[in-house]
């Protein structure tokens, strides 16, 4: 059954209306008639079941046929820092993040990364980022869409993470599994989580101590190095492991 998202004031109480580049997607792609089902999101944890009832001024009008909860959400606020990733490595990254559970994911530039995109390039490829997330969001059932910040620095990553609970940054050269076992154990639901990765030549020395500085843990994936694409997936997966209720 096809998704989409809406946002509360479009939902009008047995009325839902879609507006803007989702209505031609439904008429002229989909080619969804008068009578089909659907379902709606209003990013709030409310999904509703609905059918199309019409078209009309550039509207398309749905009647509600019946309003439930959305339980698809971990109970914690994880949030992926990426160090920029060579070629289209991203697109994959945030479309699995969205799947995991992730609540936002914020790009970040970092000394090593290969990749250097001008403002104008940081846009479109956010907005491009930010279409993935939606369709990954859709796929997955879950109640809200994860928002694709814009690029940050470094230390404006730092500084954008100060407000979490908890800040995670696997590095390669951490040790002690059990006490990376220890950490992820020790959060709560209800608390806030960061994961910062590095970009494909990892951190530098210095941002891994500034990392430090300002309240990031050093934490271990095991024995193995993990590519860029594939550590923040794993974190990610040990924390919805962990927090799933």
């Amino acid at each position: 059954m096809q998704r989409f998202f809406v946002t509360p004031s479009q939902v009008k109480e047995d009325r839902i209306y879609i507006e803007g580049s989702d209505v031609n997607h439904m008429k002229n792609v989909l080619r969804m008639r008068p009578g089909e089902e659907l379902m709606v999101s209003d990013g709030n944890n409310l999904q509703y079941l609905c059918r199309v009832a019409e078209y009309t001024d550039g509207l398309a009008v749905l009647s509600v046929e019946q309003q439930e909860t959305v339980d698809t959400e971990l109970p914690s606020r994880i949030y992926l820092f990426q160090g920029l990733p060579k070629q289209e490595k991203m697109e994959l990254i945030v479309q699995k993040a969205v799947e995991l559970g992730a609540c936002g994911i914020i790009p970040v530039e970092t000394r090593r990364a290969v990749v250097r995109l001008d403002e104008k390039k940081k846009i479109k490829k956010v907005q491009r980022w930010q279409q993935i997330a939606e369709s990954a969001a859709k796929q997955a059932g879950r109640g809200y869409i994860p928002q694709v910040e814009p690029v940050l620095s470094f230390r404006e990553a730092l500084r954008r993470a100060a407000e979490l609970d908890v800040r995670l940054i696997p590095y390669e050269l951490a040790e002690g599994m059990e006490g990376t076992r220890r950490i992820v154990e020790g959060i709560k639901p209800g608390q806030s989580v960061g994961i910062l990765i590095g970009p494909e030549g990892g951190f530098e020395k210095n941002e891994v101590e500034e990392a430090g500085e300002a309240g990031f843990v050093p934490v271990t994936l095991g024995k193995r190095i993990l590519r860029t694409e594939t550590a923040g997936l794993a974190v990610l997966s040990v924390l919805m492991y962990h927090l799933e209720v």
